[in-house]
């Protein structure tokens, strides 16, 4: 298959027949030599990118800890527990160590727009995000997004105490921060991750956002019984600042650009991506990004399974509150728990998925299915069961946890079909995808908290049916129009040509 794009001639294939058909490996791959993963430039730059995911996730998640004791409501934790579905199982807990910080007395919808504030401004920058990390390069970009989110965090306690809208304002600036950060790192991965290491490197680089929130969490509250929450942002925006300073000294944007990396990992990467990546000028097939249906598929897919993940993640300590009986110290704990099987998971199914491309010759798009549809429909079963586990809290636990921790499966299905579909435009698809993911972020909870004012069993079921409902549909969505292969539009060059709009 042959078209024109801007001084492009393309060969490519967009037919699930062809994927199936051809072998993964190129002809050149064959020709040279593997470079060790021991001390690599690649395997560095997956650790330090993991880093800085987990330092934009605790950055995000550090809030929802801290409004618990920044509210003025010291009745709050018994008229809860009284109202509770199931029995508490805890002793009350021993006085703060500290309780100096300032307390506030915002009221529940105060409450709510600060907490879903982040969301309003991380969906501005996403699709801006992907266009300006291919255009002025990604590290930077990734840089300043994390320090402008580190230095808004480290602002955080002076923006309470002038008044919830300046707190707002400073959650939404943070939003804007965070929101370059996966599209700049997508398209950095574009230039850095071989085809068959793409599921192993991506996998490492983003357990950083599941370790996030898994420390994030119970670290939160730990710092606020010891000392308060102030300190939650001055600890967590200090980690930001060491990670920049190491981003700013050991990162580059390419191969190309690395002063220290040995010339044969250079060749390897360069090599790999020989027939991938496009070296035209800044034009953008924006027609055929829009109207493609393996994009619109992902689309679909991210969206579905991040109304589960964000409807537990910010609401999952209510349940395990309101419903269960949880004191708030077990509650940063468990609530922390899925997570870790999530991430668990996720590194797991990055090295299978490129052990069967690799060495079993799977195609592309078999593997990003198969990962897809165990990582949504697995998690939307475990979560409408929950539903049914009545006041056995050990069941209810077991199963929210067997449901993130399959859904950390997906990592190396939908999540990293950007990079195969289009890798010179990764960071703008990623863009787009996640703009329409991070709307669950916002409606989702608000849609969730409307349907269980009275925290009953049958209203949580109704929750729980909907996110699976959602994750069911976009996975059957997702298989029907998923691929695994450089589209046409997105291929490299072989000689000039006419541009195709």
């Amino acid at each position: 298959f042959r078209t024109k794009i801007k001084g492009m001639d393309c060969y490519g294939s967009d037919t699930e027949k062809d994927e199936q058909q051809k072998p993964l490996l190129r002809e050149h791959e064959d020709k040279v030599r593997k470079a060790p993963v021991c001390g690599s430039s690649r395997y560095g730059l997956a650790l330090l990118s993991s880093y800085g995911f987990f330092v934009v996730y605790s950055l995000r998640v550090n809030l929802s800890v801290a409004m618990v004791e920044m509210l003025n409501s010291t009745h709050q934790s018994s008229a809860n527990h009284s109202g509770t579905v199931c029995p508490i199982h805890y002793d009350p807990s021993q006085p703060k160590h500290n309780n100096t910080a300032s307390v506030y007395n915002w009221n529940t919808k105060t409450q709510g727009w600060i907490l879903g504030s982040f969301f309003y401004g991380y969906i501005l920058t996403q699709i801006p995000g992907g266009y300006l990390a291919g255009r002025f390069g990604p590290k930077w970009l990734m840089g300043f997004g994390i320090l402008l989110t580190v230095i808004f965090t480290l602002l955080t306690p002076v923006a309470a105490d002038l008044g919830s809208g300046y707190l707002i304002a400073v959650r939404v600036m943070e939003g804007i921060g965070e929101g370059v950060t996966f599209p700049a790192m997508y398209t950095m991965w574009a230039a850095w991750a071989p085809p068959l290491e793409r599921s192993r490197l991506l996998t490492i680089s983003y357990i950083g956002a599941q370790l996030g929130t898994v420390i994030a969490l119970p670290l939160s509250g730990e710092i606020c019984f010891y000392l308060d929450w102030t300190y939650i942002f001055y600890i967590f925006g200090a980690v930001g600042l060491v990670w920049f300073v190491l981003w700013a000294f050991l990162v580059f944007d390419s191969p190309n650009t690395h002063p220290r990396i040995s010339e044969l990992e250079r060749l390897y990467i360069n090599t790999s991506l020989k027939d991938e990546l496009c070296t035209s000028s800044g034009y953008i097939p924006w027609r055929a990004i829009v109207t493609s249906k393996p994009l619109l598929a992902i689309i679909v897919a991210h969206f579905s399974y991040n109304w589960t993940f964000y409807t537990l993640l910010t609401l999952l300590p209510t349940y395990m509150n309101d419903v269960l009986g949880f004191s708030i110290q077990q509650n940063g704990f468990l609530s922390a728990l899925p997570y870790v099987g999530c991430a668990i998971l996720a590194v797991v199914s990055g090295q299978v998925a490129d052990y069967l491309r690799e060495s079993c010759f799977y195609p592309t798009v078999v593997v990003r299915k198969a990962f897809s549809l165990i990582g949504m429909i697995g998690p939307a079963g475990f979560l409408v069961a929950t539903g049914y586990t009545g006041c056995n809290y050990k069941l209810a636990v077991a199963f929210f946890t067997i449901s993130s921790s399959l859904g950390g499966t997906s990592a190396s299905g939908f999540n990293i079909n950007h990079l195969d579909i289009a890798p010179s435009y990764a960071g703008i698809l990623l863009g787009i995808t996640n703009t329409f993911a991070t709307i669950p972020g916002m409606v989702g909870p608000v849609i969730a908290k409307a349907l269980t004012q009275n925290n009953t069993m049958e209203e949580w079921q109704i929750v729980f049916y909907i996110a699976a409902a959602i994750n069911l549909f976009g996975s059957i969505f997702y298989t029907m129009f998923g691929r695994g292969k450089v589209q046409p539009w997105a291929v490299h060059t072989r000689s000039l040509g006419q541009r195709q709009f």
